[in-house]
């Protein structure tokens, strides 16, 4: 696709940026007064992550954070979304703050700026302080407010350079795929920890953003969904009941508190002698307004019904698409559209960016030096011009970031899957754009073109 051309089809404002997380491209675990993160512990255990791949050097970006941000200028992208590490910034989640930790988001601020960068910061993505699951980690209602006060201690540094904060990025993950389902730190398998951490996650959330007003009124505060793009596997009554299940399960829970103030009924009459107690003010605190979300969209999520397993008794159904990524995606755009339109249609929701959508590709340098990356290429054309598509029906998407700047350290896959723009060789740590970075400079450099913008036709 026509880099040129798609970019007629997008507001003349519209932000292009590129997506990373601290533990999976920073290294420097041990370095400065950082201590352990959950995943630091995750990592050495057997079994957990892929050959017992750890963060402990990762793209080494914590040393070459200006090569990269001059890497991202280069790139002609605007905006640069990233995550602060709070295991460097208060080491033990509550107690002392360690001034090298926010000395070192000073710098990758400052040095955004010198760029001419847009800055839009996570304060959690998933390295929750190791010394905080003494008291329960995310099941415990002390985190809620460790959280707090960690969010305060950042903005009060950061605040005043930033041009956009989230609370949490994909608390579907830290919450459900970390407590009930096991395969993310910290590996438990239990409904009652999982329904303890939600509460506990959407609380920090709201305690977060009261954080952020207080020190910083101005900076726009939301919050990072990965929301299930929910498709019934047929049309059979039992998929479909199924399929509602799984819309409360998986998105309700975090979009209901936080953007109606309520859980949905069907988790609360299913599961409610699980669910922990809910103080008083407690949504009112999770549902203060916010001023954006971010969605982060990969592919849909078909859903069987799976009468033999406990609520929400559904299964992955057979995909549609033939095509798969490597990592063994299916890829479908029409799934993109269609969790936007569920969601604008269940909720009232402000304006929003794509803050992460790309696919895993393990190509390597070629022969001639190059990344001849073409499936990456083709899976961001169409999801892109499904972009351009919610924008024409009337969706206030104001941005979209790439995941990822480059190739890192992908969780439970260790370093076998390689989403980046930029290819990482992780003996040398040379960086290496691919041809779909080049493709997507492409389309950043046409941006932005004054205020014009695309009228919903």
């Amino acid at each position: 696709m026509d880099p040129k051309l798609l970019a007629q089809r997008f507001p003349g404002d519209f932000v292009f940026g590129v997506a990373t997380a601290s533990f999976q491209i920073e290294g420097a675990s041990k370095e400065d007064g950082r201590k352990p993160s959950i995943w630091d512990a995750f990592s050495n255990m057997p079994g957990r992550v892929y050959e017992r791949h750890n963060g402990d050097v990762a793209c080494d970006h914590y040393h070459r954070w200006e090569e990269d941000l001059d890497l991202i200028k280069d790139m002609g992208v605007q905006a640069y979304r990233f995550s602060i590490a709070w295991p460097r910034i208060i080491p033990e989640g509550t107690g002392p703050i360690n001034e090298k930790g926010l000395d070192f988001y000073d710098k990758l601020v400052d040095g955004l700026q010198a760029r001419g960068i847009k800055a839009f910061a996570t304060l959690y993505h998933w390295d929750l302080p190791l010394a905080l699951m003494g008291d329960g980690g995310w099941t415990a209602r002390s985190t809620a407010h460790a959280f707090q006060r960690y969010t305060q201690t950042v903005i009060k540094r950061l605040g005043d350079r930033l041009d956009a904060v989230a609370t949490f990025n994909e608390p579907w993950c830290s919450v459900i795929l970390s407590h009930l389902l096991g395969i993310h730190a910290p590996g438990e398998r239990n409904m009652q920890a999982t329904l303890h951490a939600a509460h506990y996650t959407n609380l920090a959330h709201g305690l977060g953003v009261e954080a952020v007003r207080a020190e910083a009124p101005k900076l726009p505060v939301g919050i990072v969904y990965n929301a299930m793009s929910v498709v019934p596997a047929s049309e059979s009554a039992a998929d479909i009941a199924a399929a509602k299940r799984a819309e409360d399960f998986h998105n309700g829970i975090f979009f209901g508190p936080v953007f109606k103030g309520e859980y949905p009924a069907g988790v609360i009459e299913a599961l409610e002698p699980l669910m922990p107690k809910i103080e008083d003010g407690d949504m009112k605190t999770i549902s203060q307004k916010i001023d954006w979300w971010g969605l982060n969209y990969y592919t849909p999520a078909r859903i069987e019904d799976d009468p033999e397993t406990p609520y929400p008794s559904h299964k992955q159904g057979a995909f549609v698409k033939p095509e798969k990524t490597d990592i063994g995606w299916e890829i479908d755009s029409s799934g993109f559209i269609g969790v936007v339109r569920t969601l604008y249609s269940t909720y009232d929701l402000p304006e929003f960016y794509i803050t992460e959508n790309g696919a895993c590709y393990n190509t390597d340098i070629g022969p001639d030096g190059e990344v001849d990356d073409q499936e990456r290429v083709d899976y961001y054309g169409d999801h892109l011009s499904v972009a351009a598509d919610m924008i024409k029906e009337g969706f206030p998407l104001r941005g979209y970031f790439a995941w990822s700047l480059m190739d890192n350290f992908e969780w439970a896959e260790g370093y076998r899957m390689r989403f980046g723009l930029v290819h990482v060789d992780y003996e040398t740590q040379k960086r290496t754009i691919k041809k779909s970075g080049r493709w997507y400079t492409s389309l950043a450099e046409e941006f932005p073109k004054g205020n014009h913008s695309v009228a919903a036709e």
